[in-house]
């Protein structure tokens, strides 16, 4: 779910399955609101699969979170939580409070740019990355996506990383970014989901 505005709760989410299979989470409500659905995070984590097991995780422009506690619920090893929006960010912390989950992840009070400038200058690696910009936000596609396949991969993305990036299915991401190459596309209504990995030369 990408930025989200002040105000308190107004939709309610599931977690699809693992550990907390069936609790709820909550997503501030307001206009900017685009939660990822129960329904494209279920079609996701059926894409994954077993690559959640054990995984570093990285969830930029969380909102509520729901991705990557989802990766928790399947046993990602580590998650990294990306948002810079104040309600986001109370709605993270509750719900991991709220499945008192107190391990194993790391909150980014910064935008998704500066999360990952960060996980690089610490090293941390990453298995799968998670993106959901506003869907309008075509420079921030574009600077994410860029930043992860140049030469920064090699201490952001493990050789056989996976990097999603959900998107109006109005609107095409390029096939390429650097060193990462487009390898399926599904779409879902309005919403589609792209997947990248790194192209060996």
């Amino acid at each position: 779910m990408n930025r989200l505005c002040r105000y308190g709760y107004h939709q309610q989410m599931r977690i699809i399955a693992g550990e907390f299979r069936s609790r709820i989470l909550a997503a501030p409500r307001g206009m900017e609101t685009r939660p990822t659905s129960d329904r494209l995070r279920e079609t996701l984590f059926n894409i994954l699969g077993p690559r959640v097991q054990g995984s570093r995780f990285a969830d930029l422009y969380s909102g509520s979170g729901a991705v990557g506690i989802e990766a928790i619920s399947r046993g990602a090893l580590h998650v990294h939580f990306a948002e810079n929006a104040p309600a986001a960010l109370t709605a993270i912390r509750d719900n991991l409070k709220l499945l008192k989950i107190t391990k194993n992840f790391m909150i980014h009070e910064r935008t998704a740019l500066g999360a990952l400038e960060r996980l690089k200058e610490q090293g941390s690696v990453q298995d799968i990355v998670y993106l959901d910009p506003p869907y309008e936000a075509e420079k921030e596609y574009d600077q994410i996506l860029r930043m992860l396949g140049g030469a920064a991969h090699e201490r952001l993305l493990a050789e056989d990383a996976i990097v999603i990036a959900e998107h109006s299915s109005r609107k095409s991401l390029s096939e390429h970014y650097g060193s990462l190459q487009r390898t399926r596309v599904k779409d879902q209504g309005a919403a589609a989901l792209s997947f990248y990995q790194i192209q060996m030369e």
